[in-house]
């Protein structure tokens, strides 16, 4: 065991402070990190509130990790002292599941293990996550980072990046789609770059109308003011993919009404109440309405190489680890564009 410095939440009502963490010994096939970067996730605020009622404290958040590689079991082959790599919200799985061979671990029928307020499976405790100074996984769940990239400005495409692509590699979206991204933030704004990357006509929807000149300069072909009706009425019908990416409450029934026959619109924020749904309007138009989660270990290394490839990294502001109870309080408050990253280096 080895001591590391960290950030945790002790309960619901106590700010993240100071705390050490003990990490295992490296087993035959596991990557050890050094953590130079890490994202801050919306999920990190709403898990170290125990807002969703099942956090175990104390809690490490953190699941967007870059680092070095320090050291390596005897068995591994994927990984070498001082590879770039990466470790997304996953850390295990049963791999034995149909899920995992098909290389969606995310949804593993035995239960995935997340990087933090996960339970190892061997029974040896609780995860830690990426707000501390290293971090380790099995090889498996490691991944790849470019040296092409801005490694800070990489982290976030651990949890953001993923959650944006999976659903848009899914359901095929490329040249001659018009896809809408619903939501600019940590998670609309990669759906932007990532879905005008594959080569669709993508328009952002949004109800403030300052974010247009933001949208365009991300990409974004066209700018939708939600409130705006002669704006709505001219979009009724037309998008083949919606990307639903807020976390707020609002309307699916209004959206839905964007799409066109046979139109997708996909859930990626989780909103904290349930929707009403009446079927007529997935009936009329054969609509679907479906959700995702983050991916699998396969398809994250895709989405890093074709980040790489793409020039695509998110826009980050950088902060200190003794800054992220107040990045905590600005996150609430809609004020960052548009990812926190913690410069590990500070703790």
């Amino acid at each position: 065991m080895k001591s590391t410095k960290a950030y945790a939440a002790q309960s619901a009502n106590t700010d993240l402070a100071p705390f050490t963490i003990d990490r295992r010994d490296p087993k035959p096939h596991d990557v050890q990190i050094e953590i130079l970067y890490c994202g801050v996730c919306h999920s990190d605020l709403h898990f170290a509130r125990n807002e969703w009622g099942m956090t175990v404290y104390p809690i490490v958040p953190g699941h967007e990790i870059v680092g070095r590689v320090t050291a390596v079991g005897g068995h591994v082959k994927k990984f070498k002292v001082g590879d770039l790599a990466g470790i997304g919200c996953l850390v295990d799985s049963c791999r034995e599941c149909e899920n995992c061979k098909e290389g969606l671990e995310q949804y593993c029928l035995e239960g995935a293990v997340f990087s933090y307020n996960g339970n190892e499976r061997d029974g040896s405790g609780n995860t830690y996550g990426g707000y501390s100074k290293s971090i380790l996984a099995h090889e498996d769940f490691v991944l790849h980072i470019s040296d092409k990239l801005p490694l800070d400005a990489v982290a976030p495409l651990l949890c953001a990046g993923i959650t944006t692509y999976s659903p848009l590699r899914y359901w095929k979206v490329g040249k001659g789609t018009k896809v809408g991204i619903l939501g600019l933030g940590g998670l609309g704004h990669m759906g932007v770059k990532l879905a005008v990357a594959m080569g669709a006509e993508v328009t952002m929807l949004s109800h403030t109308p300052s974010k247009e000149k933001d949208a365009k300069r991300l990409g974004a072909h066209q700018f939708v003011l939600t409130s705006d009706e002669e704006q709505v009425k001219k979009v009724a019908g037309s998008f083949d993919f919606i990307l639903d990416t807020v976390s707020a409450e609002h309307d699916y029934n209004f959206y839905l009404g964007l799409l066109r026959t046979n139109g997708v619109m996909v859930c990626v924020g989780a909103p904290p109440a349930p929707a009403t749904l009446p079927a007529m309007n997935l009936i009329f138009g054969r609509k679907s309405f479906a959700g995702s989660l983050i991916g699998g270990l396969p398809e994250t290394q895709e989405m890093l190489d074709f980040c790489a490839k793409h020039g695509i990294v998110s826009d980050i502001e950088l902060i200190s680890m003794d800054q992220i109870n107040e990045a905590y309080e600005r996150m609430l408050k809609g004020d960052v564009r548009y990812r926190f990253v913690i410069d590990m280096a500070t703790l």
